[in-house]
């Protein structure tokens, strides 16, 4: 009793690894967004601009949605579906942009060069090393320190 076993080897396709478990980003649709006033969104916008970027907010670690939604008197789902709308990006990713750019420069500022990475983290209102590591990766497309070396004259 001969039998021929013909064996399929299949290829298995691992996922591709990304550093600091990056995710690629989905597009979602949310009806919500779209039943919002452009008045009111234009105006939520430029709001937000200002609490965030010249208030410099991202700055502090535990400024969440909620109080922005409270200082903006206004929801979280309706600051939610703006910064989505207007941002392209959710809440996190927008103050982490900010806080990268403030980054960047304190990273090449000769007046801090005596400071770490994680003490710039902190300066820029990032909690931990870790998620400053991964948004700065995410954005810029490799660490802090690279970054820092790479840019020194």
């Amino acid at each position: 009793m001969n039998k021929k076993v013909n064996l399929e080897v299949k290829q298995v396709e691992k996922p591709l690894r990304r550093p600091y478990n990056l995710r690629e980003k989905k597009e979602k649709v949310a009806a919500y967004r779209s039943l919002i006033r452009a008045e009111l969104a234009d105006e939520l916008y430029d709001k937000i601009l200002n609490i965030i970027v010249v208030q410099k907010k991202y700055r502090d670690s535990s400024y969440s949605a909620k109080d922005l939604a409270r200082e903006l008197k206004t929801n979280t789902r309706y600051l939610s579906a703006v910064v989505n709308s207007r941002f392209g990006e959710n809440y996190s990713c927008l103050l982490n942009e900010y806080r990268i750019k403030d980054a960047k420069h304190m990273l090449l500022d000769k007046r801090y060069a005596d400071k770490n990475i994680e003490d710039i983290a902190a300066m820029v209102g990032f909690a931990n090393r870790q998620s400053f590591y991964a948004a700065f990766y995410k954005n810029m497309g490799e660490t802090p320190n690279s970054f820092r070396k790479r840019n020194r004259k």
